[in-house]
């Protein structure tokens, strides 16, 4: 089992920058693709943004792009999420997940194409 962990999470103001971690415990991971996706109180659960297993491929929601960035340290059994000019709208409960399934036919937006999901962290922007 893939035991995937979230942290970095936490008040900021808005426009202010946060980094999530997701890190898996025990085997390494990079072999899977990651997504992050949020859900906002109230909300669907949406895609944040995804990396495939290589690292060289990335995929953004609109809400995303310019703003945040996808990375991975497969050394360390890490992705990272770089978020920058934080909003309010981005108050969200983030999940990581890991899948092998993502970036094939262009389903990393998907949840489906994750077997593996964190148990969320909580980021919260203030106005």
């Amino acid at each position: 089992q893939v035991l995937l962990v979230e942290s970095g999470g936490g008040l900021v103001q808005t426009g202010g920058s946060l980094r999530l971690s997701c890190a898996r415990s025990g085997r390494t991971f990079s072999n899977y693709a990651v997504g992050w996706f949020r859900q906002a109180p109230g909300k669907e659960r949406e895609f944040v943004a995804a990396i495939n297993a290589g690292g060289g491929t990335t995929s953004y929601a609109d809400a995303a792009k310019n703003r945040f960035t996808i990375s991975r340290d497969n050394a360390k059994n890490t992705v990272y999420l770089q978020m920058n000019n934080l909003k309010p709208e981005d108050a969200a409960v983030y999940y990581c997940a890991a899948g092998v399934r993502a970036f094939v036919s262009g389903t990393e937006y998907q949840q489906a194409a994750y077997d593996f999901w964190g148990q969320g962290i909580q980021v919260t922007v203030s106005s």
